[in-house]
């Protein structure tokens, strides 16, 4: 069985699907690997290190595409709006695995249903403990947790530890970090390793004890209705939940130096937390890190991409970290992939088996059809906008 893996095409885009370590456990495994020339050039892996444990090296992507039983990727395959049509070069039956990010990229999904491609995505893995190492969501949201912290701290304009010199004492700076997922929990780690004081909320209240014990002190409010989602997500508050958690959030903002903000709904899409009117009550110097502005972002004066500055604070919404990080984002990325296929991996082929909990979460489309029911529906809300728009 072939497993093939393009160089990725997204703008800004650094990782790679597969780095050599785990190409040698997939050969071993009984695999053949193929891979385009460059694709791991940006994050620190070059073609000559691929070569060397036996992987294919081919510099025309169609082709590499068209001889994939299984396509790896970090990000969706283009679709041929793009100028590159990935999904057209694929051969109908063949697996694709990568970050699809479903509701994001339905164009992405429509042509993986019409190519008749099985389509996994790792971001729609169930978070159970056995599934724990195919997690891609959860690899990237950790190296967006610890980055997020050192854009902060590169922004602000006083240091993160208290320090006595010999000319006096200075303060540590206050972080307030909203969200305490594994991106919000890394961040809380890594502002306090810098020596912040660190206090951060969710609207999930069983996660006080998480946040309590990576040295952050938790605040939160009494919710009318629970807000876990399952999974380890969230979903959106009550509207008087919503009122009374926009009140403590201004006043934690207006209390601190430096905002980090990692709310995603489903861990996707962002709900909107900080107003411009609560923008406007923090300190002059102060800075926000928006880290789920590829979701939209929880900032309502945030611009997905670029850094803006409002009444002297500086709002961060920056896209795609962990490519910022291409080694070890790759490294991980490529784990998580190669943990999926080996799970799967019988008499030297990989399995499809709807059966189980972890195929039958992340599967997105088979044989022509859409089978996972968000997305189902999300499609379906789509087509009957543009038919009545």
């Amino acid at each position: 069985m072939r497993i093939v893996v393009p160089k990725e095409s997204a703008p800004g885009e650094r990782r790679v699907a597969l780095v050599p370590e785990s190409c040698k456990k997939l050969i071993q495994a009984g695999y053949e690997i193929a891979i385009e020339s460059g694709a791991g050039d940006a994050a620190g892996f070059p073609d000559a290190s691929y070569g060397e444990i036996g992987v294919a090296l081919e510099s025309d992507p169609a082709a590499l595409l068209r001889s994939g039983d299984v396509v790896l990727k970090v990000t969706a395959p283009a679709t041929s709006a793009s100028g590159r049509d990935e999904i057209g070069s694929m051969r109908p039956g063949a697996i694709y695995i990568g970050s699809l990010m479903p509701l994001r990229n339905l164009d992405a999904v429509r042509a993986l249903a019409a190519r008749k491609i099985t389509a996994f995505a790792t971001d729609a893995i169930p978070r159970t403990t056995r599934a724990q190492p195919m997690d891609t969501l959860s690899s990237m949201a950790n190296i967006g947790g610890y980055k997020g912290v050192l854009l902060g701290a590169v922004e602000l304009n006083r240091y993160f530890p208290m320090l006595t010199t010999a000319a006096g004492m200075v303060f540590p700076a206050k972080v307030f970090v909203i969200g305490a997922g594994v991106a919000g929990l890394q961040a809380i780690a890594t502002a306090r390793r810098l020596g912040a004081n660190v206090v951060a909320t969710d609207v999930r209240p069983e996660v006080k004890e998480q946040i309590e014990s990576v040295g952050a002190k938790y605040v939160g409010i009494e919710l009318g209705e629970t807000a876990a989602a399952g999974g380890g997500y969230a979903k959106e508050l009550s509207e008087d939940d919503r009122r009374r958690q926009r009140e403590l959030l201004a006043a934690e903002c207006a209390r601190s130096d430096v905002v980090i903000t990692t709310a995603l709904i489903g861990g996707v899409f962002a709900p909107r937390l900080l107003t411009a009117d609560t923008v406007r009550t923090m300190k002059p110097g102060s800075v926000i890190v928006d880290l789920a502005a590829d979701g939209g972002g929880n900032c309502e004066l945030s611009k997905p991409g670029q850094t803006v500055h409002v009444n002297g604070v500086t709002i961060l919404a920056p896209l795609n970290i962990p490519a910022t990080m291409p080694y070890h984002a790759s490294l991980l990325f490529s784990r998580n992939l190669t943990a999926f296929v080996q799970a799967f991996t019988k008499d030297r082929v990989f399995q499809l088996d709807f059966t189980d909990d972890i195929q039958q979460g992340a599967l997105i489309t088979h044989d022509g059809d859409v089978k996972h029911a968000q997305t189902r529906e999300a499609l379906q809300s789509s087509s009957r906008e543009e038919k009545n728009g």
